[in-house]
């Protein structure tokens, strides 16, 4: 059974100026609930209230009204210093770093140490043991100034840690790397999250980023939580626009527009993509299942005898399973070719381009997949309902 270490109940944020008559909400009516050991994914562009959102986590902004439960306590309204010792264990990472330009690594790893009078001889040992975990030993008397990107978020993480906290805050702690450090980075956050049991809420822009660590996401837009759901249901299955955009550029294989009319210059015969979905997603918004698909495009092509050429696709993965498209021209006797579409549609969608001779519209083509809609109920009326409960308690 999990167990919720972070709960977000109907939380709204507003902030007033004085050129406003009209507060503007930032965080607009959020209930969210986080378990012990998630990595925890909240994107969304910016102005999206993500940030203010993580920052009611840690009480350095309090709710307008609802409450914030962390570690099983109501901290809305905890003075300051009722605050103190929650506040140790959570730790924080930012985007710029927030180093001390004038202290040493290890002078910065151990501040956090210093606040809470810690023995000087425990600063030194635990900053030891966070350097060598961090691969930053060699580095410890040198000062930021001379230290590489990923090597100050690695101090920066260290720091964080410094104090055994149980949850993680990652507010944009990728952003201001490139993409090889921000995969070193990421590879670290997941040791810590899997050996330390550290639970992880990372905010974030990258879709990219929450794809390759993330247990579970959430999607901010205009202040509210649009979507949200396991990681590999969300992008499996995302419902909303804002989500597919997201999703658009971590995930490969649906060609666009542009491309679709080029293939068609180059490939006569009937274009068609397929989704692929390993496995079954569970769409928290309506609660249903949308089911896997493209898993029987082998056996069917040597069933119905239909020449294939693959021409466009790609297949990533999420939490390890695969997701993607496959796109193929298929050439040979019409009537196979449209027998073959209407079994593999019944269980996979299908996107059908036409011909070059008689070529179907792109957003046609992608707004009504072949066989239309594939949605099921949790609980559909032809089981007892164990499979759903089973699949809810996975999620």
């Amino acid at each position: 059974m999990s167990e919720a270490i972070i709960e977000l109940d109907h939380v709204v944020k507003e902030f007033r100026s004085k050129d406003s008559k009209q507060p503007m909400r930032a965080v607009d009516d959020v209930s969210l609930t986080i378990n012990k050991g998630d990595v925890f994914g909240i994107i969304g562009y910016s102005g999206a209230g993500k940030s203010t959102m993580v920052r009611m986590i840690n009480a350095l902004e309090r709710p307008t009204s609802g409450s914030v439960r962390v570690l099983g306590q109501d901290i809305t309204s905890l003075n300051e210093s009722g605050l103190r010792p929650l506040r140790r264990k959570i730790g924080m990472i930012f985007q710029q770093f927030n180093l001390f330009s004038t202290k040493t690594v290890a002078q910065n790893i151990a501040y956090p140490l210093v606040l809470d009078h810690w023995r000087k001889d425990y600063q030194e040992r635990r900053v030891n043991q966070l350097l060598k975990f961090v691969g930053l030993e060699e580095h410890a008397n040198k000062y930021p100034s001379q230290l590489s990107g990923g090597q100050k978020q690695r101090v920066g993480i260290a720091r964080a840690l410094a104090t055994n906290p149980e949850i993680l805050l990652a507010d944009e702690a990728t952003s201001a790397l490139d993409p090889e450090t921000t995969g070193e980075v990421l590879d670290l956050l997941q040791q810590i999250n899997r050996q330390l049991g550290v639970t992880i809420v990372l905010i974030t822009h990258q879709m990219n980023v929450v794809q390759q660590i993330a247990n579970r996401i959430a999607v901010m837009s205009d202040g509210r939580v649009v979507e949200r759901g396991d990681a590999y249901s969300v992008f499996a299955a995302p419902k909303q626009e804002i989500t597919k955009r997201f999703i658009a550029t971590a995930i490969s294989g649906i060609p666009g527009s542009e491309r679709v009319v080029d293939m068609h210059r180059q490939w006569p015969g009937r274009l068609v993509t397929v989704l692929i979905r390993q496995k079954d997603a569970q769409n928290e918004l309506d609660d249903s299942i949308v089911p896997s698909s493209g898993q029987n495009i082998s056996g069917l092509i040597s069933k119905y005898g239909v020449a294939t050429n693959l021409v466009y696709g790609g297949i990533d993965t999420v939490t390890g399973y695969a997701i993607g498209a496959m796109t193929y021209e298929l050439a040979g006797e019409a009537s196979l070719i449209d027998a073959f579409l209407d079994e593999l549609s019944r269980d996979s969608d299908v996107f059908d381009f036409g011909t070059a001779q008689a070529p179907v519209e792109y957003d046609t083509a992608v707004s009504a997949p072949l066989g239309g809609p594939k949605t099921r109920p949790v609980h559909s009326a032809d089981d007892d309902g164990s499979d759903g409960d089973e699949k809810e308690e996975r999620s």
